[in-house]
This record gives C-alpha cells, structure tokens and sequence, in this order.
C-alpha cells in the first residue's frame, strides 16, 4: 500500500515559532496559519472571532498550546449508547488515544490515564511559577478534590496536566508519527486540493489547484479539519443539494448536515497583577531577558521557554455556587426547542447523575497576561508588570452553528458562523463563569500572591457589567467539532462508523469534524485516537 499525504502548507518542523514551547501562541496569524475569521456575531457585539487553523505539516498540532488531557466516560459512551455508533465508545478510543503518546513519569501525576509507547511525548512542565504553587490548595478551599490521574477518564479536580512535549523541551505532535513511516510514504507540500473527483459516488482521486489530477489507487482521506473538511466535501458535490446548486456545482451526493451542527468551546478570561516579589511568563515581553532565556534554553538549561500551562480544574457548576447549578439547570430543561440528541446529551450533564461525572466548567491558570485589553503598551507606567491570567471554558455550550462554502473558487474561504453567545444558556454560562474567575482568585492562598485586578477590573461588579464583558470579552478556545459528524444520516451525520463518507464509496474524513459532540476537554487527544482506530480501519479494508 502507498500512501501520499497532500499538505497545503510548508515543512515548520525547525522553526522556532512551532517547536519551542515557550513560543507558544507566537504563530497564531502568521504564515502558518489559515488565517480564518468567522461572520459577525450578533450575541457577542457583532464581533468577527479569529478560527486560527494550522496550514503547515501537522495542522493545528503545529499551532495549539499543547495542552494533553481528556473527556469523560460517560460523553465518549454516549457516542455508541445514544447516538448509535456501534463501536465507538470510552473503552475503544481509551485504548486508541494510548496508543499515540509516550508519557514521562512525574511525582506530579499517578499511573493511571497515560500512555508509554507512542510517538507523541508527553511530561508535566518542569516549569511551575511559584505563585502556580497555591493553585491546587486554593481549588481545595473552593471545595474541589485534587485529581492526579485526571486522563483516566475522571477528569473532574483540580490537576497539574501533561503537555505534549518532548524531553529535550521541543513541540512534540503529529509530524513525529513520520518517525514511524516507511519508503511507502510521501510527502507532497505547499500544494492545494481543489476538489475530490469522483465516478458516479466512488471517489477516485483528487484535481489540485493547478488542474493536476492525482488518482488514487484504493481511497481518498479526508483531513483538512472542521472548517475546511466540509468546505471541500461540497466543493466536490457533497452537501445540501439546494446550496451546491446555487453555486453551479454538480451534486454527486445530497447530505443537508454537511457543514452544519458545528460545535465549539468559549472562554472568559480575567488577569491580576502578581506582587513584586512574584515574576510571571511576561519577563519575556522584556527583549534583554527574553534573549537571556533563550540562550539559556539553548543551551539545554531551564528557562521560561520551556514553559507550557500546567494547572487546570474541571468543574461541576456546584462547585460554582449550588444556585448557579440550580438557576442553569432550569434554564435548559424549560427549554422545550433542545430536541437533538446531542442537545439532550447537554442537557442530561447538567443533572445528576452525570452532572457529578461530567464537567461543565474548565478554568486554566496560565502564567502571564492573555486577555483582550492588551498588555500595557511600553509609554505605559503598568508595561513591566507581571500577572497571571484564569481562564475560564463553558465545556458543553447549547449554540450550534454552521460553516458553508460561498463560491466555486477554491481559494475563497467558507463563510463560518459558530453562533457565539446565541443560546442563552452560552450567555448566562460565561457570565457566571467569569464571575467565578474572580471567586478564584479572591481564595486564599492565591489571594496573596497578587494585588491588583487588571481585567475586568473592580468597576465591573453589577449583573449587567458582568454580562456586558461577556459579551465584549468571550473568545474561541479554537475546538470547533462536528461539522461532518459521525452520525446516522437522519440524526444528521455525514459519516458512518468506518468514517466513510454516507452515500459514497473510496471516502473517509479522519479529523475532529467527525466528532459528534463536543467533549469537555481539548481535543488533540481524542484527534489522535480517532486516526489510530481510522488507520486500523484502512488497513484492516486493503489487506
């Protein structure tokens, strides 16, 4: 079996951009990037969100911040019990997602929930600021239970979680798996798919941008990601049969979900200014120490560039306040127009039994100033400062929304519309979750480690200011799932359990679009798991 893989982005695996850790985020925008933007959102002040999508070799496994953890049982059960994918469940992709890494023992984690023989490396930051050091007692005071085996399916605790990264401190994601590879690979970059050719519902092969025409032996795969894997489907005649017409494109296959039930999470963020005796990530805003540090992680010595985030907690909304629960959990089960099955999945975690399993809230201590009022500009008294930054992510917001092609050209992006903040659940959600950012960090012992909230500030303290920052301030977390969904065709799939494209033959679509629900946890684990059951597939279909 040959295997070409088609990747319309260059080779980053020496830039230092990608690999360094401490670089993290520094590509978002860049020549690595699609660059993609959404519509503008009416819930969320008409903003226009960034979908940063990786467009070098390894996608956005080039690009993310290499956070490693994973879902619940209980949501990756609901894949077969449910929503009827035979096969799919906690037990097949659990063994899946080991497969793929290789973890570093840490005194910092228990044994259970991490792999030992993968390609991709795995460790627990040898960086942890020292205000990082009251993270987990302040979760404990908040009455949340510490959690060192938070991968095995029992993500609720608070946690310090790998990130995927190398011994040596490099990026360690999806190019590692060519370690792997044999002569019967190749590689074929910086060159553009423009769309999948077919005979009759067999898909043959694939016409690039430039008109050549590669044919393929025994499958296509599909993996250019949730917003652009679905962009190509209808581009080749796969979709709603009403919008490919519209458009002049031969329909080969009516699929109406094409594109749609797209999924993803939103944060809320709030900094605090760390007293002087503390020093943050943000000594890198400082060249002189920032080309120190480099020099000393060249050198293979600790340095702030090795730094990834560490200390996470996954929450149940009672761990917020039991009337946050009570006021959340009323607000969706009177909401009679949540008849999916994805959306009575929602709805079912934010009651007991699942919702002591499952979580509803993710908050992130990240060193060093993220948000969007900016870091003070060098005229400023406060540039220098150094801070951390709480991130908060609403795990299973009720807001589906769409993303669809709007012309023939290749090169014309897809009109994306998450439908940020649409669904007052999102609203209400992130408003409450910002407010317990602040909660967070007004507990001891995190509250003497700073002196001053930087954002939002003190002035935002009444019911409508909380709401108005949400709305201002919510962002995308960049985890959109869904949009070519592994679903029966009448609950709105696109594919089925082999990942085969409904109604065709010769076409699978490995990515996260084909995961039908949006899991609480980042995705990257649960990416590599589905490509390793994809690939048993594949070669189990051409022995």
């Amino acid at each position: 079996m040959r295997v070409l893989v088609i990747e319309a982005g260059p080779d980053g695996r020496h830039d230092a951009g990608i690999v360094i850790p401490g670089r993290k985020g520094s590509t978002l925008g860049g020549q690595y990037d699609w660059n993609l933007t959404t519509v503008p959102q009416p819930g969320a002040n008409d903003r226009v969100f960034a979908q940063n999508r990786g467009k070098v070799l390894g996608g956005s496994s080039a690009l993310n911040l290499m956070t490693w953890d994973r879902t619940s049982i209980a949501e990756l059960d609901a894949w077969e019990q449910t929503l009827g994918n035979t096969g799919w469940n906690w037990s097949s992709l659990y063994a899946a997602m080991l497969k793929a890494e290789t973890f570093q023992p840490s005194s910092l984690y228990g044994e259970e929930g991490v792999g030992k023989t993968g390609p991709i490396g795995t460790l627990i930051n040898r960086i942890i600021p020292r205000h990082q050091r009251t993270w987990t007692p302040t979760l404990l005071n908040l009455g949340l239970a510490e959690n060192r085996e938070s991968l095995n399916g029992h993500p609720i605790g608070v946690s310090t979680q790998p990130s995927n990264v190398h011994p040596n401190y490099t990026r360690s994601y999806a190019p590692d798996y060519l370690r792997l590879a044999k002569a019967n690979l190749v590689l074929k970059l910086e060159t553009r798919v423009a769309k999948i050719n077919f005979a009759g519902t067999t898909a043959t092969g694939v016409t690039l941008e430039d008109g050549v025409i590669i044919t393929a032996c025994r499958e296509v795969i599909l993996s250019a990601g949730s917003l652009q894997s679905p962009a190509l489907l209808e581009l080749s005649g796969i979709g709603d049969a009403t919008l490919l017409s519209s458009l002049s494109i031969p329909v080969v296959k009516e699929l109406p979900a094409v594109g749609q039930n797209l999924q993803d999470h939103i944060r809320i963020q709030a900094s605090f200014q760390l007293q002087p005796e503390y020093h943050s990530f943000d000594a890198l805003k400082n060249t002189s120490r920032a080309a120190i540090e480099l020099s000393q992680y060249h050198a293979g010595n600790t340095s702030f560039y090795d730094y990834t985030a560490s200390g996470y907690a996954y929450v149940p909304w009672t761990t917020v306040s039991p009337a946050t629960a009570a006021r959340l959990e009323s607000l969706v089960q009177n909401d009679t127009s949540l008849t999916s099955p994805i959306d009575q999945l929602k709805r079912s975690y934010l009651s007991p039994p699942l919702s002591h399993t499952v979580p509803q809230v993710e908050v992130i201590f990240s060193d060093g100033y993220t948000g969007l009022q900016g870091y003070p500009p060098p005229t400023s008294p406060l540039h220098g400062m150094h801070t951390f930054t709480l991130i908060g992510v609403v795990q299973h917001p009720l807001s589906r929304g769409s993303v669809h092609i709007t012309s023939r050209n290749t090169s014309q992006p897809p009109a994306i519309d998450p439908h940020y903040l649409s669904h007052p659940y999102d609203l209400s959600a992130t408003t409450a979750l910002a407010r317990f950012l602040r909660t967070v960090a007004q507990t001891p012992p995190l509250r003497a480690t700073w002196h001053t909230e930087y954002e939002p500030g003190v002035a935002v303290h009444t019911d409508a200011h909380w709401e108005a920052y949400a709305r201002a301030n919510t962002l995308s977390i960049y985890h959109p799932v869904g949009t070519c969904a592994m679903l029966p065709v009448a609950d709105g799939g696109v594919v089925d359990t082999q990942l085969r494209v409904h109604g065709t033959r010769g076409l699978r679509v490995v990515d996260a679009s084909v995961i039908p629900l949006l899991p609480s946890a980042h995705l990257q684990t649960l990416v590599y798991g589905i490509a390793e059951r994809a690939a048993e597939m594949v070669v189990e279909a051409h022995q």
